[in-house]
Protein backbone atom coordinates (compact mmCIF):
# COMPACT_ATOMS: atom_id res chain seq x y z
CA UNK A 1 0.00 0.00 0.00
CA UNK A 2 1.33 3.96 -0.95
CA UNK A 3 2.46 5.93 1.77
CA UNK A 4 0.01 8.06 1.99
CA UNK A 5 1.17 11.97 2.64
CA UNK A 6 -1.22 14.03 5.48
CA UNK A 7 -0.50 17.72 6.00
CA UNK A 8 -1.45 19.38 9.30
CA UNK A 9 -3.62 22.38 8.71
CA UNK A 10 -4.13 25.21 10.86
CA UNK A 11 -6.17 28.60 10.74
CA UNK A 12 -3.59 30.03 13.33
CA UNK A 13 -0.63 29.84 11.29
CA UNK A 14 0.22 29.40 8.00
CA UNK A 15 1.45 25.23 7.09
CA UNK A 16 4.59 24.37 4.94
CA UNK A 17 5.48 21.24 3.75
CA UNK A 18 7.06 19.42 0.46
CA UNK A 19 5.43 17.41 -1.81
CA UNK A 20 6.60 15.10 -4.98
CA UNK A 21 4.97 15.44 -7.84
CA UNK A 22 2.28 13.29 -9.17
CA UNK A 23 1.55 12.41 -5.64
CA UNK A 24 -1.16 12.91 -3.85
CA UNK A 25 -0.97 15.24 -0.22
CA UNK A 26 -4.28 15.06 2.38
CA UNK A 27 -5.14 17.90 3.61
CA UNK A 28 -6.42 17.19 7.63
CA UNK A 29 -8.45 19.71 8.52
CA UNK A 30 -10.28 18.01 11.59
CA UNK A 31 -8.53 19.89 14.16
CA UNK A 32 -8.95 23.42 12.47
CA UNK A 33 -12.17 23.48 11.95
CA UNK A 34 -13.42 27.02 13.47
CA UNK A 35 -16.48 27.24 16.14
CA UNK A 36 -20.08 27.79 14.16
CA UNK A 37 -18.01 26.93 10.64
CA UNK A 38 -20.79 25.08 8.24
CA UNK A 39 -19.28 24.94 5.20
CA UNK A 40 -16.01 25.66 3.19
CA UNK A 41 -14.20 26.21 0.10
CA UNK A 42 -10.75 25.47 -1.26
CA UNK A 43 -8.55 27.41 -3.82
CA UNK A 44 -4.60 27.18 -5.46
CA UNK A 45 -2.48 28.45 -7.34
CA UNK A 46 -2.52 27.16 -10.99
CA UNK A 47 0.44 24.60 -10.47
CA UNK A 48 -2.52 22.84 -7.69
CA UNK A 49 -5.06 20.24 -8.63
CA UNK A 50 -7.69 19.85 -6.08
CA UNK A 51 -9.80 17.09 -5.52
CA UNK A 52 -12.56 16.68 -3.19
CA UNK A 53 -13.02 12.84 -2.21
CA UNK A 54 -16.91 12.31 -0.59
CA UNK A 55 -19.74 10.13 -0.48
CA UNK A 56 -22.37 9.97 -3.40
CA UNK A 57 -25.25 11.79 -1.00
CA UNK A 58 -22.50 15.00 -0.31
CA UNK A 59 -23.33 17.78 -2.79
CA UNK A 60 -21.70 21.16 -3.17
CA UNK A 61 -23.81 23.88 -1.76
CA UNK A 62 -25.48 26.62 -4.07
CA UNK A 63 -23.02 28.93 -3.86
CA UNK A 64 -20.43 26.13 -4.41
CA UNK A 65 -19.02 25.60 -0.76
CA UNK A 66 -18.71 22.27 0.21
CA UNK A 67 -20.84 21.28 3.84
CA UNK A 68 -18.38 20.41 6.51
CA UNK A 69 -19.12 16.58 6.26
CA UNK A 70 -16.86 14.80 8.69
CA UNK A 71 -16.42 12.22 5.71
CA UNK A 72 -14.96 14.41 2.84
CA UNK A 73 -11.47 14.59 1.83
CA UNK A 74 -9.32 17.39 0.45
CA UNK A 75 -6.79 16.05 -2.09
CA UNK A 76 -4.20 18.40 -3.65
CA UNK A 77 -1.48 17.09 -6.58
CA UNK A 78 1.14 19.27 -8.09
CA UNK A 79 2.59 18.34 -11.70
CA UNK A 80 5.08 20.75 -12.09
CA UNK A 81 8.31 21.01 -9.94
CA UNK A 82 8.87 24.42 -7.93
CA UNK A 83 11.63 26.88 -8.62
CA UNK A 84 11.73 28.79 -5.45
CA UNK A 85 10.61 27.28 -2.26
CA UNK A 86 6.78 28.08 -0.89
CA UNK A 87 5.30 28.86 -4.67
CA UNK A 88 2.33 26.96 -4.60
CA UNK A 89 0.15 27.97 -1.65
CA UNK A 90 -3.62 26.54 -0.85
CA UNK A 91 -5.95 28.02 0.66
CA UNK A 92 -8.97 26.56 3.38
CA UNK A 93 -12.35 29.55 3.85
CA UNK A 94 -14.56 28.73 6.01
CA UNK A 95 -17.79 30.17 6.66
CA UNK A 96 -20.66 30.46 9.44
CA UNK A 97 -24.31 30.00 8.80
CA UNK A 98 -24.72 34.00 8.07
CA UNK A 99 -22.12 33.25 5.29
CA UNK A 100 -19.45 35.31 6.83
CA UNK A 101 -15.56 33.91 6.19
CA UNK A 102 -15.19 32.76 10.03
CA UNK A 103 -11.35 32.03 9.43
CA UNK A 104 -8.66 30.86 6.78
CA UNK A 105 -5.90 27.94 6.88
CA UNK A 106 -2.94 28.47 4.22
CA UNK A 107 -0.59 25.85 3.08
CA UNK A 108 2.34 26.99 1.31
CA UNK A 109 3.94 23.52 -0.99
CA UNK A 110 7.43 22.94 -2.71
CA UNK A 111 7.24 20.48 -4.66
CA UNK A 112 9.66 18.14 -5.94
CA UNK A 113 10.28 15.39 -8.23
CA UNK A 114 11.66 12.02 -7.51
CA UNK A 115 11.59 9.18 -9.82
CA UNK A 116 13.45 5.92 -9.76
CA UNK A 117 13.20 4.83 -13.61
CA UNK A 118 14.08 1.64 -15.49
CA UNK A 119 14.00 -0.04 -18.21
CA UNK A 120 10.06 -0.69 -17.88
CA UNK A 121 9.32 -1.47 -21.68
CA UNK A 122 12.18 -4.13 -22.36
CA UNK A 123 13.15 -2.21 -25.50
CA UNK A 124 16.77 -1.36 -24.06
CA UNK A 125 15.65 2.50 -22.85
CA UNK A 126 15.76 3.95 -19.68
CA UNK A 127 11.82 5.29 -19.37
CA UNK A 128 10.89 8.64 -17.47
CA UNK A 129 8.12 8.37 -15.43
CA UNK A 130 6.73 4.92 -15.82
CA UNK A 131 3.37 3.97 -14.41
CA UNK A 132 3.08 0.87 -12.58
CA UNK A 133 6.74 0.13 -11.74
CA UNK A 134 6.06 -2.18 -8.76
CA UNK A 135 4.72 -4.65 -11.36
CA UNK A 136 6.48 -7.08 -13.27
CA UNK A 137 4.42 -8.82 -16.00
CA UNK A 138 5.23 -11.70 -19.15
CA UNK A 139 4.80 -11.41 -22.29
CA UNK A 140 5.30 -8.87 -25.26
CA UNK A 141 3.16 -6.42 -23.95
CA UNK A 142 4.06 -6.37 -20.07
CA UNK A 143 6.10 -4.23 -18.42
CA UNK A 144 9.05 -4.27 -15.98
CA UNK A 145 12.73 -4.51 -16.23
CA UNK A 146 15.20 -7.45 -16.48
CA UNK A 147 18.11 -8.44 -14.45
CA UNK A 148 20.90 -10.68 -15.47
CA UNK A 149 23.27 -12.43 -12.85
CA UNK A 150 26.81 -11.44 -13.32
CA UNK A 151 28.51 -14.86 -13.83
CA UNK A 152 30.90 -13.87 -16.35
CA UNK A 153 34.60 -12.90 -15.65
CA UNK A 154 35.73 -9.69 -17.40
CA UNK A 155 38.39 -8.94 -15.27
CA UNK A 156 40.89 -11.58 -16.34
CA UNK A 157 43.34 -12.86 -13.74
CA UNK A 158 39.95 -12.92 -11.10
CA UNK A 159 39.25 -16.15 -8.66
CA UNK A 160 35.49 -16.31 -10.14
CA UNK A 161 32.70 -14.84 -11.51
CA UNK A 162 32.39 -11.31 -11.52
CA UNK A 163 29.26 -11.29 -9.08
CA UNK A 164 31.78 -12.64 -6.51
CA UNK A 165 33.35 -9.24 -6.53
CA UNK A 166 32.75 -6.39 -4.41
CA UNK A 167 33.57 -3.56 -6.72
CA UNK A 168 34.07 -2.67 -10.51
CA UNK A 169 37.72 -3.73 -12.38
CA UNK A 170 36.41 -2.81 -15.85
CA UNK A 171 33.91 -0.90 -17.51
CA UNK A 172 33.24 -4.11 -19.50
CA UNK A 173 31.51 -5.19 -16.57
CA UNK A 174 28.90 -2.55 -16.62
CA UNK A 175 27.71 -3.94 -19.50
CA UNK A 176 26.34 -6.98 -17.76
CA UNK A 177 24.55 -4.67 -15.31
CA UNK A 178 20.76 -2.73 -15.61
CA UNK A 179 20.62 1.03 -15.44
CA UNK A 180 18.65 2.51 -12.68
CA UNK A 181 18.28 6.21 -12.87
CA UNK A 182 17.33 8.37 -9.86
CA UNK A 183 15.59 11.57 -11.18
CA UNK A 184 15.47 14.48 -8.79
CA UNK A 185 14.29 18.56 -9.48
CA UNK A 186 13.56 20.73 -7.60
CA UNK A 187 15.14 23.86 -4.98
CA UNK A 188 18.17 22.35 -4.26
CA UNK A 189 17.79 23.95 -0.95
CA UNK A 190 14.62 21.84 0.22
CA UNK A 191 16.75 18.72 -0.33
CA UNK A 192 19.30 19.76 2.66
CA UNK A 193 15.87 19.28 4.64
CA UNK A 194 15.24 16.00 3.87
CA UNK A 195 16.77 12.92 3.36
CA UNK A 196 16.56 10.53 -0.43
CA UNK A 197 17.07 7.32 0.67
CA UNK A 198 17.91 4.04 -1.72
CA UNK A 199 16.68 0.77 -0.28
CA UNK A 200 16.16 -2.69 -0.96
CA UNK A 201 14.51 -5.77 1.33
CA UNK A 202 16.32 -7.58 3.57
CA UNK A 203 15.08 -10.50 1.75
CA UNK A 204 16.68 -9.41 -1.43
CA UNK A 205 19.49 -8.55 -0.25
CA UNK A 206 21.39 -11.65 -1.18
CA UNK A 207 20.47 -11.61 -4.53
CA UNK A 208 21.15 -8.11 -5.76
CA UNK A 209 24.13 -5.30 -5.53
CA UNK A 210 23.85 -2.02 -7.15
CA UNK A 211 26.77 0.38 -7.62
CA UNK A 212 26.64 4.06 -7.75
CA UNK A 213 28.28 6.06 -10.22
CA UNK A 214 29.89 8.72 -8.50
CA UNK A 215 32.80 11.48 -10.19
CA UNK A 216 33.25 12.70 -14.03
CA UNK A 217 32.27 10.84 -16.75
CA UNK A 218 36.45 10.96 -17.41
CA UNK A 219 37.23 9.76 -14.01
CA UNK A 220 34.34 7.82 -13.10
CA UNK A 221 34.02 5.75 -9.36
CA UNK A 222 31.43 3.01 -9.16
CA UNK A 223 30.59 2.60 -5.52
CA UNK A 224 28.79 -0.30 -4.36
CA UNK A 225 26.01 1.07 -1.64
CA UNK A 226 23.59 -1.79 -2.21
CA UNK A 227 23.85 -5.54 -1.64
CA UNK A 228 24.09 -8.61 0.82
CA UNK A 229 26.27 -5.96 3.55
CA UNK A 230 23.60 -3.57 3.24
CA UNK A 231 20.31 -2.78 3.03
CA UNK A 232 20.14 1.22 2.58
CA UNK A 233 21.88 4.00 1.17
CA UNK A 234 21.79 7.82 1.95
CA UNK A 235 22.09 10.19 -1.11
CA UNK A 236 24.35 12.98 -0.57
CA UNK A 237 24.08 16.54 -2.35
CA UNK A 238 20.90 16.08 -3.82
CA UNK A 239 19.69 18.66 -6.19
CA UNK A 240 18.08 18.55 -9.77
CA UNK A 241 19.45 15.93 -11.89
CA UNK A 242 20.03 12.24 -12.69
CA UNK A 243 22.25 9.66 -10.40
CA UNK A 244 23.06 6.74 -12.26
CA UNK A 245 23.20 3.51 -10.62
CA UNK A 246 24.20 -0.09 -12.09
CA UNK A 247 22.45 -3.07 -10.57
CA UNK A 248 23.46 -7.36 -11.23
CA UNK A 249 21.90 -10.17 -10.20
CA UNK A 250 23.68 -12.61 -7.80
CA UNK A 251 21.27 -15.51 -7.46
CA UNK A 252 19.59 -17.31 -10.66
CA UNK A 253 15.53 -17.85 -10.18
CA UNK A 254 15.65 -21.34 -8.36
CA UNK A 255 13.75 -23.38 -6.03
CA UNK A 256 12.50 -20.90 -3.24
CA UNK A 257 13.44 -17.71 -5.51
CA UNK A 258 10.98 -16.41 -8.17
CA UNK A 259 13.44 -14.12 -9.75
CA UNK A 260 11.40 -11.14 -8.65
CA UNK A 261 13.62 -8.74 -6.53
CA UNK A 262 12.72 -4.75 -5.72
CA UNK A 263 14.64 -1.16 -5.08
CA UNK A 264 12.73 1.86 -3.62
CA UNK A 265 13.88 5.27 -3.41
CA UNK A 266 12.28 6.99 -0.30
CA UNK A 267 11.86 10.97 0.76
CA UNK A 268 12.51 10.99 4.47
CA UNK A 269 11.35 14.05 6.59
CA UNK A 270 13.70 13.72 9.21
CA UNK A 271 12.46 16.15 12.57
CA UNK A 272 15.92 15.95 14.77
CA UNK A 273 18.78 14.47 14.20
CA UNK A 274 19.94 10.88 15.70
CA UNK A 275 15.77 10.03 15.37
CA UNK A 276 14.10 7.89 12.51
CA UNK A 277 13.08 9.68 9.26
CA UNK A 278 9.42 9.79 8.12
CA UNK A 279 8.54 8.59 4.48
CA UNK A 280 6.60 10.89 2.43
CA UNK A 281 7.29 9.15 -0.79
CA UNK A 282 8.39 6.15 -2.12
CA UNK A 283 9.18 5.31 -5.91
CA UNK A 284 9.71 1.37 -6.10
CA UNK A 285 10.55 -0.59 -8.99
CA UNK A 286 10.94 -4.04 -9.58
CA UNK A 287 13.49 -6.01 -11.73
CA UNK A 288 13.35 -9.87 -13.02
CA UNK A 289 16.38 -12.18 -12.91
CA UNK A 290 16.83 -13.64 -16.25
CA UNK A 291 16.74 -17.32 -16.00
CA UNK A 292 19.29 -19.42 -17.55
CA UNK A 293 17.95 -21.07 -20.54
CA UNK A 294 19.17 -24.44 -21.68
CA UNK A 295 19.76 -24.64 -25.58
CA UNK A 296 18.30 -27.66 -27.62
CA UNK A 297 21.06 -30.16 -30.21
CA UNK A 298 18.54 -28.88 -32.86
CA UNK A 299 20.16 -25.36 -33.30
CA UNK A 300 22.99 -24.59 -35.36
CA UNK A 301 26.71 -25.14 -33.75
CA UNK A 302 28.57 -22.59 -33.11
CA UNK A 303 31.20 -24.21 -30.67
CA UNK A 304 31.79 -28.32 -30.14
CA UNK A 305 34.30 -29.39 -27.34
CA UNK A 306 35.65 -32.54 -27.26
CA UNK A 307 38.00 -34.76 -25.28
CA UNK A 308 41.18 -36.01 -26.86
CA UNK A 309 42.38 -39.55 -25.21
CA UNK A 310 45.35 -40.60 -27.09
CA UNK A 311 46.81 -43.12 -24.61
CA UNK A 312 45.29 -46.92 -23.73
CA UNK A 313 43.23 -48.61 -25.79
CA UNK A 314 40.34 -46.12 -25.89
CA UNK A 315 42.32 -44.01 -27.99
CA UNK A 316 39.66 -41.69 -29.87
CA UNK A 317 41.89 -40.19 -32.62
CA UNK A 318 40.25 -41.57 -35.35
CA UNK A 319 37.07 -40.13 -33.91
CA UNK A 320 38.80 -36.57 -33.54
CA UNK A 321 39.87 -36.33 -37.37
CA UNK A 322 36.54 -37.29 -38.58
CA UNK A 323 34.95 -34.79 -36.58
CA UNK A 324 37.57 -32.08 -37.85
CA UNK A 325 36.50 -32.98 -41.25
CA UNK A 326 32.67 -32.31 -40.16
CA UNK A 327 33.20 -29.32 -38.46
CA UNK A 328 35.02 -27.56 -41.22
CA UNK A 329 31.88 -28.58 -43.61
CA UNK A 330 30.16 -27.23 -40.73
CA UNK A 331 32.15 -23.82 -39.98
CA UNK A 332 32.16 -24.28 -36.59
CA UNK A 333 34.57 -23.94 -33.99
CA UNK A 334 36.55 -27.38 -32.99
CA UNK A 335 38.03 -26.63 -29.15
CA UNK A 336 39.38 -30.23 -28.61
CA UNK A 337 40.42 -30.49 -24.34
CA UNK A 338 43.87 -32.21 -23.92
CA UNK A 339 44.13 -35.36 -21.65
CA UNK A 340 46.15 -33.40 -19.10
CA UNK A 341 43.54 -30.83 -19.07
CA UNK A 342 40.78 -33.62 -19.04
CA UNK A 343 42.58 -35.83 -16.52
CA UNK A 344 41.66 -38.76 -18.72
CA UNK A 345 37.64 -38.09 -18.49
CA UNK A 346 35.99 -38.22 -21.77
CA UNK A 347 32.55 -37.80 -20.86
CA UNK A 348 32.51 -34.37 -21.37
CA UNK A 349 28.64 -34.49 -22.00
CA UNK A 350 28.07 -35.37 -18.21
CA UNK A 351 30.34 -32.62 -17.11
CA UNK A 352 28.84 -29.57 -19.31
CA UNK A 353 25.41 -27.90 -20.51
CA UNK A 354 25.30 -25.01 -22.25
CA UNK A 355 23.07 -22.57 -22.28
CA UNK A 356 22.58 -18.26 -22.12
CA UNK A 357 21.30 -15.96 -20.11
CA UNK A 358 19.54 -12.35 -22.00
CA UNK A 359 18.14 -9.24 -21.33
CA UNK A 360 17.41 -6.20 -23.96
CA UNK A 361 20.60 -5.01 -23.47
CA UNK A 362 22.63 -7.92 -23.25
CA UNK A 363 22.97 -11.85 -24.28
CA UNK A 364 25.79 -13.79 -23.39
CA UNK A 365 26.28 -17.90 -23.01
CA UNK A 366 26.44 -19.64 -19.73
CA UNK A 367 28.30 -22.81 -18.84
CA UNK A 368 26.07 -25.36 -16.67
CA UNK A 369 29.04 -27.51 -14.61
CA UNK A 370 27.23 -30.46 -13.09
CA UNK A 371 27.85 -32.12 -9.95
CA UNK A 372 29.60 -34.88 -10.98
CA UNK A 373 33.16 -33.55 -10.70
CA UNK A 374 35.21 -36.23 -11.85
CA UNK A 375 37.78 -35.46 -13.94
CA UNK A 376 36.79 -32.80 -15.55
CA UNK A 377 35.57 -31.23 -12.40
CA UNK A 378 37.33 -27.59 -12.55
CA UNK A 379 37.37 -27.68 -16.65
CA UNK A 380 34.81 -25.40 -17.07
CA UNK A 381 35.92 -23.22 -14.48
CA UNK A 382 39.52 -23.17 -15.52
CA UNK A 383 38.97 -22.76 -19.38
CA UNK A 384 35.65 -21.71 -19.96
CA UNK A 385 34.36 -18.84 -17.72
CA UNK A 386 35.76 -16.17 -19.14
CA UNK A 387 34.72 -12.15 -20.51
CA UNK A 388 30.97 -12.93 -21.61
CA UNK A 389 31.28 -16.43 -20.97
CA UNK A 390 29.04 -17.17 -17.49
CA UNK A 391 29.44 -19.58 -15.28
CA UNK A 392 27.10 -21.80 -12.70
CA UNK A 393 27.03 -24.88 -11.00
CA UNK A 394 25.00 -26.41 -8.46
CA UNK A 395 25.49 -28.79 -5.75
CA UNK A 396 22.62 -31.68 -4.78
CA UNK A 397 20.56 -31.22 -1.58
CA UNK A 398 22.20 -34.50 -0.47
CA UNK A 399 25.75 -35.03 -0.33
CA UNK A 400 26.33 -38.12 -2.55
CA UNK A 401 26.28 -38.14 -6.25
CA UNK A 402 25.09 -40.83 -8.34
CA UNK A 403 24.94 -41.25 -12.50
CA UNK A 404 21.64 -39.30 -12.56
CA UNK A 405 23.39 -36.07 -11.57
CA UNK A 406 25.54 -36.35 -14.88
CA UNK A 407 24.41 -34.31 -17.56
CA UNK A 408 24.26 -36.87 -20.07
CA UNK A 409 20.62 -37.27 -17.94
CA UNK A 410 20.02 -33.40 -18.83
CA UNK A 411 18.83 -32.47 -22.08
CA UNK A 412 15.66 -29.81 -23.86
CA UNK A 413 13.58 -31.02 -26.44
CA UNK A 414 13.11 -28.38 -29.31
CA UNK A 415 10.13 -25.25 -29.44
CA UNK A 416 6.89 -27.40 -28.91
CA UNK A 417 3.07 -27.09 -28.14
CA UNK A 418 1.76 -29.68 -25.43
CA UNK A 419 -1.70 -29.45 -25.07
CA UNK A 420 -2.45 -26.45 -26.45
CA UNK A 421 0.01 -24.73 -24.61
CA UNK A 422 3.12 -23.35 -26.40
CA UNK A 423 6.92 -24.22 -24.91
CA UNK A 424 8.74 -21.05 -27.16
CA UNK A 425 11.92 -22.21 -25.27
CA UNK A 426 11.06 -26.70 -25.43
CA UNK A 427 10.82 -28.26 -22.04
CA UNK A 428 13.26 -29.55 -20.23
CA UNK A 429 13.76 -33.14 -19.66
CA UNK A 430 15.53 -35.35 -16.70
CA UNK A 431 15.56 -38.88 -16.01
CA UNK A 432 14.56 -40.35 -12.41
CA UNK A 433 15.44 -43.78 -10.69
CA UNK A 434 11.45 -43.80 -9.85
CA UNK A 435 9.10 -45.59 -12.41
CA UNK A 436 7.03 -42.47 -13.32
Amino acid sequence: MPQRHVVQMSTSHASYSICVLGAEVFLDTRRCTPRGAISFDVHATSAVTIHIIHSPMTKPMINSRWPLDPDIEIVVIIDVASKTINDNKVKISYYGQEDNELSVAWLYLTCVEISLDVDLNRNGRVKSRGKEKDTWTWGPNGQGAVLLVNCDRDSLGMGGPDSGQVDIRTTADLQDMSIMLLRTQGPSSIFAEYQVVLHIPESDADKVRVFHAIGSDSHPHYKPVLGPDKLSYVLDHVGSGENIFYVEGLAFPDVGFSGLVSCSASLLDIPHQNLPGTPIFTDTVVFRVAPWIMMPNTQPPMEVFVCSIQRGPGSNEVFLEGLKVLLRKANCKLTICSEVETRSDRWIQDELEFGYVEAPHKTFPVVFDSPRNRGLKDFAFKKILGPDFGYITREPPRKEITSLDSFGNLDVSPPVTVQGKEYPLGRILIGSSLPW
